[in-house]
């Protein structure tokens, strides 16, 4: 049989119900996945140069659809026609079309980098979740560890080491667990905990675990395992940690959402190694909870406040901005709060030591020892004042006096006698859960969460490496998802080895960031469960208060519109679509 090239029946266009001429067709608005063209459809076509894109929309529908040029459009260019198939009775070659195709979108790829990179993100930046403008904001709340305060990374050596300590002496374990030692690069924020079979792992936004970072002790679970275990990668309900991302009425999980917790998070790794490498027989659920204990003892016991106390200089980082930004709201007449669960003489020592001896004239209100979230929640709790001389005084409390220091309470009793609700006060914390969750769904304040290893995570982001692995990456799961339609036995050796890359690049983007569980945001394509709950409780998110210099007191900010996966072929030419806070931006401040 000879191959013929048919011209193919041309359907009249729809007309468009808002201009009246015809309407512009992109790919996937019937709902249906477009069929890619033959290789005979496909070659008989012209091979003009890759079409230069346009605006950030247009390069990041090349990467994603892996078409290049006008062909992203859901248009063929004009041209010459270059037939493949020529010989009667020859089958088409499959295979070289598909690597001619895949060399072409590599060409495309290298062609994007470049004005990729042009467009590199600002790491001091204030991402927005949910629309909040501050000329609405009369009053700031502040919490003070890894708000205010920023510590150095001797903290949780210091953090480890006396837990560590504490189960040697008051838990009777292994005097050889002494050797081990924390590794800051390790551990990331807001992984998973199994309590009861005592594997620590990142989970995505839809309750599944990311095969390859899932570890017991120090060794990583091969995926075969994960997938006996769990029955699979999905992670039930009922198993989860709870709310506040605890272990409690029968969750099995723990969540690990404080970063106080990287410490928690390396013992408890340590401990488990000891025991696997040495067979010692031993209950999980008990390591667990000793290990907790351990942690808290050395904030209760005041061990950890008391070392920082006494080496101030080696503990806090310096944070000069941290008074500059209290100030810029002072003299625009904002209100300012404090409410901490750090206890009052340390506070004092820190603020005396970032702001100033006067730095209480800067607050309306000061609580410590709130005992967040409780202090959200129970409304059983009076206020007590602390005198100069860290007394608790009995005195009934009638008012808040700027200036005062005040312990435990509650927020019923603080809204009563500040009178202060509503979208008018933002608040800012580290912790989403203890700080952030009760405020937003329960009292309507806006909120705003300080997260430290966003400005790294940019950083990573704006790395030329990182773009080209990232760019080709999604370029070539647009091609798997274009040319799987192809099902003979070559089309299907080629399509493995491409499934083989896509794996090792994807390995390759989680190891940028950390080797064991990569991206604290993300979780391969999906956003991690960490994410998703910072989406969901912040209104506003940032690496440091610093970052609120950059704006004007009256600045709105807007959620960018990022598209829903049903709008991206419509959408997906749009630059302020894809539009995020950039570099150039700051310059020209």
């Amino acid at each position: 049989m000879t191959f013929k090239h048919i011209r193919p029946h041309v359907r009249p266009r729809p007309s468009c119900p808002l201009t009246g001429g015809p309407a512009k067709i992109q790919p996937g608005n019937q709902g249906l996945p477009r069929p890619a063209p033959t290789p005979c459809q496909a070659e008989s076509l012209s091979d003009p140069p890759p079409a230069r894109p346009r605006g950030a929309g247009a390069r990041a529908a090349a990467a994603l659809l892996g078409g290049r040029g006008s062909a992203v459009r859901g248009r063929q260019p004009a041209g010459r026609a270059r037939p493949l198939c020529t010989a009667p009775g020859t089958a088409p070659d499959m295979k070289g079309y598909l690597w001619e195709r895949y060399r072409e979108a590599k060409r495309s790829t290298d062609d994007l980098v470049p004005s990729i990179m042009s467009n590199l993100l600002n790491p001091d930046a204030i991402f927005s979740n949910n629309e909040m403008s501050l000329s609405d904001i009369e009053i700031y709340g502040f919490d003070y560890d890894y708000t205010l305060v920023f510590y150095s990374k001797h903290l949780h050596t210091l953090i480890f080491n006396a837990a560590r300590d504490l189960l040697i002496n008051e838990h009777r374990y292994p005097v050889e667990i002494r050797r081990y030692e924390y590794d800051p690069n390790f551990a990331i924020r807001g992984l998973h905990y199994d309590v009861q079979r005592a594997v620590l792992m990142k989970i995505d936004a839809f309750h599944y675990i990311q095969l390859g970072t899932v570890y017991r002790g120090l060794s990583v679970v091969p995926d075969e395992e994960v997938i006996e275990m769990y029955e699979g990668s999905h992670v039930p309900l009922e198993q989860m940690s709870d709310f506040y991302g605890k272990s409690s009425h029968g969750n099995t999980m723990k969540q690990f959402m404080d970063i106080f917790s990287l410490p928690e998070m390396s013992l408890l790794s340590c401990v488990n190694e000891y025991f696997l490498r040495n067979n010692i027989d031993y209950e999980p659920v008990h390591l667990y909870k000793d290990v907790k204990d351990s942690i808290r003892d050395v904030h209760i016991k005041g061990i950890m406040y008391s070392a920082i106390e006494a080496d101030i200089e080696k503990y806090i980082c310096y944070a000069e901005q941290t008074r500059a930004v209290l100030a810029k709201l002072a003299d625009h007449g904002k209100k300012m709060f404090l409410i901490t669960n750090s206890p009052s003489s340390f506070v004092d020592k820190g603020m005396r030591y970032i702001v100033g001896k006067d730095w209480r004239d800067l607050f309306d209100v000061v609580i410590v020892q709130a005992e967040k979230p409780n202090f959200f929640n129970d409304k059983r709790r009076p206020f007590r004042k602390v005198n100069e001389k860290g007394v608790l005084l009995w005195d009934k409390i009638h008012k808040l006096q700027k200036g005062q220091i005040y312990k435990q309470g509650n927020l019923y009793e603080f809204l009563k006698l500040t009178g202060w609700r509503g979208s008018k006060v933002l608040y800012f914390g580290d912790h989403i859960y203890s700080d952030l969750a009760d405020l937003t769904l329960k009292h309507g304040w806006r909120t705003g969460a300080i997260i430290p290893e966003l400005r790294s995570e940019l950083r990573i982001m704006n790395t030329e490496q990182y773009i080209q692995t990232m760019t080709w990456l999604q370029t070539l799961t647009g091609l798997l998802e274009q040319m799987q339609v192809h099902r003979d036995a070559e089309s299907q050796l080629v399509l493995r080895e491409w499934k083989k890359e896509r794996k090792e690049m994807r390995e390759m983007t989680k190891n940028f960031f950390n080797t064991q569980f990569g991206s604290l945001f993300r979780t391969d394509q999906n956003p991690t469960y960490f994410l998703r709950r910072l989406s969901r409780f912040a209104d506003i998110y940032m690496a440091s208060l610093s970052c609120l210099l950059n704006y004007d007191v009256s600045h709105t900010f807007y959620p960018r519109r990022t598209p829903l996966q049903h709008e991206l072929p419509a959408w997906s030419d749009r630059a302020p679509t894809f539009r995020l806070p950039l570099l150039q931006e700051a310059h020209a401040k």
